[in-house]
């Protein structure tokens, strides 16, 4: 089997166990033909959210099943009268959430609403980039879940009308294992009486126009036992033909098993086929994105180098602060040194000014005595300049 190659299992009579029938291969392009054309959605309207789904573990935490804001999809299939809500992350398909009457979008805040899926057994989650985009996502899911209402009920309505009892003679059902039954096959011992199922009950007798005509010879032996080995005859065919009923009735129960096989995997490749148009059909929006996503990564990248100089600079002023800081810590050591001597020369100073004022106390009262002593030296030197000039008129009157 060659790569990219689909292999669907169409209805057979098959000898394996799992009752399936012969294989065939069908490449894309016949996918294409069989399941895209009839199956065909349409995209009805789109908007950009971020994807969270609800853990399933602890059902509280909400879990981001994108890294950035992608293409989320309203689509309409009309041949079915379904509407999906359908969003890629590259090639993963993050959300495929068929609409159904029973869903409810709930806003939980400004710009965040979610829905559960039971069919998916999950709960999504959309962030919007404004309050106006949440709203119109919201009206939308009202209105798309109204229609899905609608079609619904028209679909049950013509279910309705067109439906009818049908009834089936078991007579009618065939085993694909055994052969149905014929008139060759009814004749009982070459009598060329015909048997239907309605005359091969246990109870059931035979009619015979010999007997009709002649019923003396219903009393003999010999009629009798032949009569007898009709009805035995009969029986054995009446128990093959009910065995071969139960294998029919069987049958039709694998079959049905084999059809709801078939159908989910049509739904399957619908979905993978429905995957892949989207995948085509936002092949432009992917190239746009692509493009700004590009012109993002330049300007982070630009602004990433501004924040590498920025960080340069604060790294070289970070040096010169701790230069700044060790020299600041030397000038600190230095002043308090000052601060100390200048503390030593105050107390050295207040000696100093105590004994200049005990000095200039002292030499106060030196000059004091000294004046003392000068003025009784001018007493003294006044008397004996009298005592001389008293001599001296003593001496010059002798």
């Amino acid at each position: 089997m060659e790569a990219g190659e689909m292999v669907i299992r169409l209805p057979g009579r098959s000898s394996s166990p799992c009752g399936f029938g012969e294989t065939t291969v069908l490449r894309h392009k016949e996918v294409h033909h069989f399941f895209f054309v009839p199956f065909r959605e349409q995209p009805v309207y789109s908007t950009r959210a971020h994807v969270f789904q609800i853990d399933p573990n602890t059902k509280k935490n909400w879990v981001p099943t994108s890294k950035h804001a992608v293409t989320v999809s309203y689509f309409y299939d009309s041949t079915r009268n379904v509407y999906r809500i359908i969003s890629l992350d590259g090639s993963k398909a993050i959300i495929n959430s068929t609409i159904t009457p029973n869903m409810t979008f709930t806003k939980t805040s400004q710009k965040f609403g979610q829905w559960a899926d039971s069919r998916a057994n999950t709960v999504y989650g959309l962030g919007f980039s404004s309050e106006r985009h949440l709203a119109k996502f919201a009206d939308k899911f009202a209105e798309y879940k109204e229609a899905a209402r609608l079609a619904k009920e028209k679909s049950l309505e013509k279910m309705e009308l067109t439906s009818s009892p049908s009834q089936v003679s078991p007579g009618d059902i065939h085993s694909p294992l055994t052969p149905p039954v014929t008139s060759d096959l009814c004749r009982i011992n070459g009598t060329g009486d015909d048997v239907t199922l309605s005359d091969m009950s246990p109870n059931s007798e035979v009619p015979s126009e010999s007997s009709q005509n002649t019923p003396s010879l219903a009393h003999s032996p010999t009629v009798t036992k032949h009569w007898e080995a009709e009805l035995a005859a009969l029986k054995s065919n009446n128990a093959k033909l009910t065995a071969a009923l139960l294998e029919s009735t069987a049958n039709v129960k694998q079959w049905k098993q084999q059809l709801a096989a078939y159908q989910e995997e049509a739904e399957r490749l619908h979905k993978r086929v429905t995957e892949l148009e989207c995948m085509s059909g936002q092949a432009n929006v992917i190239k746009s994105h692509k493009t700004e996503l590009n012109q993002t990564i330049e300007e982070l990248e630009l602004t990433l180098k501004a924040k590498e100089e920025e960080m340069e600079k604060l790294k070289e002023e970070m040096e010169n602060a701790k230069v700044l800081q060790s020299e600041k810590d030397a000038l600190t050591e230095k002043l308090q040194e000052t601060d100390t001597r200048n503390k030593d020369l105050e107390t050295r100073l207040a000696d100093l000014e105590q004994r200049l004022e005990a000095s200039q106390a002292e030499q106060d009262t030196f000059r004091k005595n000294l004046k003392t002593l000068l003025e009784i030296l001018d007493g003294k030197i006044f008397e004996l300049t009298e005592l001389r000039d008293n001599l001296a008129k003593l001496i010059e009157g002798s």
